[in-house]
């Protein structure tokens, strides 16, 4: 595991072994005493299957960390702060693919797009889920995100999320 910091205090990126072997090829996606030395003592695993590229999900903050990693197909990752701090609004993205991992940490949004069909994108969780979170528009002109499809797939839910200024707005 090659861990290094990124411009988002508390965002990690995690370099993972990947393995072949004669039938593909293995991975330690979930090591807990590694993961615990980064603060993180999982409780959940979520696993998502994405048909198609092009599918968008985000941007979500919620109270509680997020190891992320695709164990199939790749990703384009887009990472805001939402945090109440001076790093508030910074984004940082990455592409991330089977030897990759990201540590998000509670309260830093979260959002991807699928970069090929059939990726399954796993999300390890150190709380149990709740409906609890804070959301930003995926396409923010203040956030600047350049989503690298055109043609985007995303839920209803994800369209009417707020802006920036409307959720710094909200806490004033």
């Amino acid at each position: 595991m090659k861990v290094e910091q990124t411009t988002i205090p508390g965002v990690l990126r995690i370099g993972l072994e990947v393995k072949p072997n004669d039938d593909g090829w293995f991975k330690e996606n979930f090591h807990r005493e590694k993961l615990a030395a980064l603060g993180m003592d999982v409780v959940q695993h979520n696993v998502a299957y994405f048909a198609e590229a092009g599918i968008v999900r985000g941007i979500h903050a919620e109270p509680w960390d997020k190891y992320l990693s695709p164990s199939s197909g790749r990703v384009f990752a887009a990472i805001v702060d939402l945090r109440d701090n001076a790093t508030f609004g910074q984004v940082e993205t990455f592409e991330l693919g089977t030897s990759d991992a990201l540590f998000v940490p509670r309260d830093v949004g979260n959002s991807f797009c699928t970069l090929t069909p059939h990726t399954t994108y796993n999300f390890l969780v150190n709380e149990h889920w709740s409906p609890e979170r804070v959301a930003v528009d995926l396409f923010d002109p203040e956030l600047a995100i350049e989503w690298p499809i055109q043609e985007l797939s995303y839920t209803e839910r994800d369209a009417t999320n707020p802006s920036l200024e409307q959720l710094r707005r909200q806490r004033a």
